[in-house]
């Protein structure tokens, strides 16, 4: 008997959670796909019925009726065996990972369906840390022409269109893994997607053996200031890096798109002071991958407990951020928010690290503000879909120049979004507060370029001097009735 598995003679099962508790459990599953549920609770100020109110709940109470230790749960999409932190769910992982046991990772949505997660190949360290740079200042210059791209591709009310900041994102993440040879190559974006979305099914090994097709393009003739240039200079063989450059792919891309818009979001909500800040609280509280399914092809034992072949052991970073874990926020969130690996991974990081590079360009040009839904620091929703996210960005104010001066705001970008069926009073409320500050924005233009010296010459100046001071009075008043309006619509 190895040193491994002597234990196994004093393993015990993993404790069954009581029929209720599963039913409990199944319903704050179910409760994940119904956001709108936590309007009433939240209105009434009673948070213990949200959503996130019941997981918290729920895991402190399977904490002390369990003593910490994971628990068998029954739902309606499959028996899982729950770890009830992170440092558990992470030590039962990566000793199973260690034995050999797991099988390929599947996420699982709120609704129960299981979706394929990018295949965890290990990423160099050294390569990583070259992209990366000691100077943050490298990593932005490699961003910024895509950025730009992007801040420049927003609507003419300064918003950003969802499809157009996401073939943006794919556009820098293609040049940061594969080289700027492969910014327009939207095909290697698309057989990345689709390879992912096969793992587990039979398709998969046709669209890797597509998706490596693919790389080996940028494989053959490396951009040196790409993550494919930097791995190959570390004399690992094209072949075994191609896994490594898929995975990376795959994340950043996710990264980059998603997450950096959230984080944009959290900085405008005023709940992250920092680039960094905001992306590893995007990555804490919105997970990509919120929750993993990860099945057990051989027994193993964990501590005490003998965890048998065919368990499906479930990973819920995204729930147990609800649920107070004992452990503390996760200083680290990026690993576990982004990929399925329990053993950590380089590729992750860097992830996060180019999701903090594009925030960090965006707000050096340009600021962020929210227009639905409507946040605050203080009342973060449970949920943040970056696809149903509305940021506008306006354009830093230009110089210091003062009324005095004549110089006016017309034909900048504003944060004014046109208005869209179906969004809640409170939407239509940043909406119309958002109108009210272009209409006083506008109204003190009109006012500085009368007070321009120029009219000062003849009556003729002196009557449209008139005109431009009567035009700029009825904005200054259009934008108090529409103030008002909108704290109604808050409200």
């Amino acid at each position: 008997m190895t040193t491994a598995d002597s234990p196994a003679t004093a393993a015990r099962r993993p404790a069954t959670a009581w029929p209720l508790e599963s039913a409990v459990f199944s319903a704050a599953m179910v409760a994940q796909r119904l956001p709108w549920t936590d309007a009433p609770a939240r209105a009434l100020g009673l948070d213990a019925l949200t959503r996130d109110g019941l997981t918290r709940l729920l895991f402190a109470h399977l904490r002390r009726t369990r003593s910490g230790r994971p628990v068998r749960l029954s739902t309606p999409y499959g028996s899982f065996l729950v770890p009830l932190t992170t440092g558990d769910a992470e030590a039962m992982l990566t000793r199973a990972d260690e034995a050999g046991v797991l099988g390929p990772a599947s996420g699982l949505t709120p609704g129960g369906r299981r979706y394929g997660l990018s295949p965890h190949a290990p990423l160099d360290r050294e390569a990583a840390a070259a992209v990366a740079g000691a100077d943050p200042r490298a990593l932005d210059d490699l961003l910024a022409y895509d950025v730009d791209r992007a801040i420049a591709a927003r609507r003419g009310d300064g918003t950003l269109e969802w499809h157009a900041w996401y073939r943006g994102m794919l556009r820098l993440s293609r040049r940061v893994v594969a080289g700027a040879a492969a910014v327009e190559d939207t095909l290697l974006s698309e057989v990345t997607a689709a390879a992912t979305a096969a793992v587990g099914e039979r398709p998969y090994e046709a669209r890797s053996a597509a998706l490596r097709r693919r790389l080996e393009l940028y494989l053959a003739d490396p951009d040196p200031a790409s993550l494919t240039g930097q791995v190959l200079a570390q004399d690992i063989d094209a072949d075994a890096a191609a896994p490594a450059l898929a995975h990376t792919l795959a994340l950043v891309s996710e990264s980059a798109a998603g997450t950096a818009l959230q984080a944009l979001a959290l900085l405008a909500a005023g709940a992250a002071l920092s680039p960094w800040d905001a992306v590893g609280e995007a990555l804490r509280r919105y997970p990509p991958v919120a929750a993993a399914v990860h099945p057990v092809r051989a027994p193993f034992v964990w501590e005490d407990l003998a965890i048998g072949a065919g368990t499906e052991i479930l990973r819920a970073p995204g729930w147990l951020r609800g649920g107070d874990d004992p452990a503390g926020p996760d200083p680290d969130p990026g690993p576990a928010a982004l990929c399925g690996s329990p053993a950590g991974c380089a590729a992750a990081r860097l992830a996060a690290l180019v999701a903090e590079g594009v925030v960090r360009v965006v707000t050096a040009r340009v600021r962020p503000v929210v227009i639905a839904p409507g946040l605050g620091a203080d009342r973060l929703p449970d949920t943040l879909d970056p696809r149903t996210l509305l940021v506008a960005l306006e354009d830093l104010e230009e110089g210091s120049a003062g009324a005095g001066e004549g110089r006016g705001s017309v034909g900048r970008t504003t944060a004014v979004p046109a208005a869209a069926y179906g969004y809640a009073p409170a939407a239509y409320g940043a909406l119309a507060h958002a109108g009210a500050d272009r209409l006083e924005q506008h109204a003190q233009s009109l006012a500085a370029c009368a007070a321009d010296s120029g009219w000062d010459k003849d009556d003729a100046g002196e009557r449209f001097r008139m005109v431009l001071l009567g035009h700029a009075e009825r904005c200054a008043e259009a934008a108090d009735g529409v103030r008002r309006a909108a704290r109604r619509l808050a409200d």
